[in-house]
């Protein structure tokens, strides 16, 4: 049986198409997937509550012709894939939810990806500030923050501090800035902030005052140490 991203394909946008193919999908295989009870449209979203794994599913569009499936763990992006076969997708689904690591899932689902940050997680937890630059350096390689190079670019200048490392990275529109705290991001800030697009440069800004911008993300961060106070971090 046909499972592919050409079944109904030009109505894959309305909401609820995509997981009832999903829902179908499963039922052919003998497989059960239990939904979120939140409503996400043209999405499909599966949560082990327990576990506090979740999958999120997108339907084909312009710029990804196959079903893309994200695959998260406590918040965190673990792994993705594009494939045009909805049985592989649902086969990932299921295992992830299941329990299975990345490597077991990928074996089910050869379509899944993740890097080698993401299995060194798995098997030894970083903690949550590591954590963080992780995930958020990673992004690169997924769409659509595949087409912000220069944000990726400052963010690996900044995680190359071991100052700046220490702290909690914080993004807002690509704006870059650092915390001490893990959860209370805008009242302990510290340091500057850095926009990666500013004017096509990179602009250091401090209380809505514009300190000077750079021709390369390193310039600007090390504007950024610079006025970092010494032994600050880690974050807590």
């Amino acid at each position: 049986m046909d499972h592919g991203a050409g079944h109904g394909e030009s109505s894959w946008d309305e909401d609820g198409v995509l997981r009832a193919a999903l829902r179908r999908t499963a039922e052919e295989l003998g497989l059960v997937l239990q939904e979120s009870d939140q409503d996400w449209g043209r999405l499909a979203e599966y949560v082990d509550v327990g576990s506090g794994k979740r999958v999120l599913v997108r339907p084909p569009s312009d710029r990804e012709r196959g079903f893309r499936a994200s695959l998260h763990d406590h918040g965190t992006l673990m792994a993705y894939g594009w494939t045009a076969d909805l049985a592989e997708v649902v086969t990932a689904t299921v295992a992830w939810l299941a329990g299975l690591g990345l490597e077991e899932t990928r074996a089910r689902a050869p379509f899944v990806e993740f890097r080698p940050w993401a299995l060194a997680h798995e098997r030894e937890p970083f903690g949550a500030v590591e954590l963080a630059w992780w995930s958020k350096l990673d992004r690169i390689h997924v769409p659509p923050y595949d087409r912000h190079p220069r944000a990726h670019a400052l963010l690996a200048a900044a995680y190359a501090q071991p100052a700046l490392r220490r702290l909690m990275p914080v993004n807002s529109h690509f704006d870059l800035w650092f915390a001490t705290s893990r959860t209370e991001y805008r009242t302990s800030r510290a340091g500057y902030v850095i926009r990666p697009n500013d004017e096509g440069r990179y602009g250091v800004w401090h209380g809505g005052e514009l300190l000077s911008r750079f021709e390369t993300p390193e310039e600007a961060v090390a504007l950024v140490v610079s006025a970092v106070p010494e032994g600050l971090g880690p974050a807590s």
